[in-house]
């Protein structure tokens, strides 16, 4: 739905209960066609990634607004690891928006007025426990299950044994959430860019037992492999007013 008013005209703050990244990498080449020309993967050893961000945001409303004013909703992110220099020249480090989801047709109307994130509303069955997190929706085919205070932490490995990454350290770059979120608007040469601030953000690698994501079963996804899951808990989270940059 188009609106008038959906260059994220207002800041926005919500505490995140919890997010959950699970980043999976692909080639360079199967993820170029799937952004923009002004933007530039953000790659590491030819390897372009894309993070299944799983988020329980509560009292979600304007910056500023009582927080009791505020609602909670579950959310789900698809993004691309990008970078983009700015008609200013400054370069900047965030990512390219693929697709949104949430549990709440409340959050799908407002997210539909006041941005470009075009959520769709999906069922969602969550279980959070001291030691784990699964997450199910039969609309978004989703099954994840990670444990969250395993007694052995290792990276994911495949049939060649090998991680993506080769340690924790280089695996958090890649965590999410950026800095900042691109979005290409309908007006040709402008970029959308929102920035986000958090303070006390420190992910810590959770072990993926299960991680079925329907959206990743697309063609232009085949051979995916999942390289790191991070989780944060109890954090602030805000979004500033979105600027429109004229692409250079």
């Amino acid at each position: 739905m188009k609106s008038p008013f959906n260059n994220h005209p207002l800041p926005v703050e919500a505490t995140f209960d919890y997010s959950l990244v699970l980043t999976y990498a692909l080639p360079e080449i199967q993820l170029q066609g799937l952004i923009p020309a002004e933007l530039k993967l953000d790659t590491h050893e030819g390897n372009a990634f894309v993070a299944v961000a799983m988020v329980q945001t509560k009292r979600l409303r304007p910056k500023g607004f009582p927080k009791f004013l505020g609602r909670d909703f579950f959310l789900i992110g698809y993004r691309i690891f990008v970078r983009y220099q700015t008609s200013e020249g400054k370069n900047r480090r965030g990512l390219f928006i693929l697709r949104s989801e949430t549990n709440k047709p409340q959050m799908k109307i407002l997210g539909s007025l006041f941005t470009h994130y075009d959520y769709n509303t999906i069922d969602s069955k969550i279980e959070v426990n001291e030691n784990s997190i699964t997450v199910k929706s039969s609309t978004a085919k989703l099954d994840v299950h990670v444990e969250t205070n395993p007694s052995e932490m290792e990276l994911p490995t495949y049939g060649d044994g090998d991680p993506v990454f080769t340690d924790w350290k280089t695996a958090r770059k890649f965590a999410g959430p950026l800095p900042f979120t691109f979005t290409r608007t309908d007006n040709t040469g402008e970029m959308l860019i929102i920035e986000g601030v958090r303070q006390h953000w420190k992910p810590k690698p959770v072990s993926v037992v299960k991680s079925e994501v329907g959206f990743l079963d697309s063609p232009q996804f085949i051979g995916h492999r999942l390289a790191s899951a991070f989780l944060v808990e109890n954090v602030d989270y805000s979004w500033k007013k979105g600027y429109v940059d004229k692409c250079p």
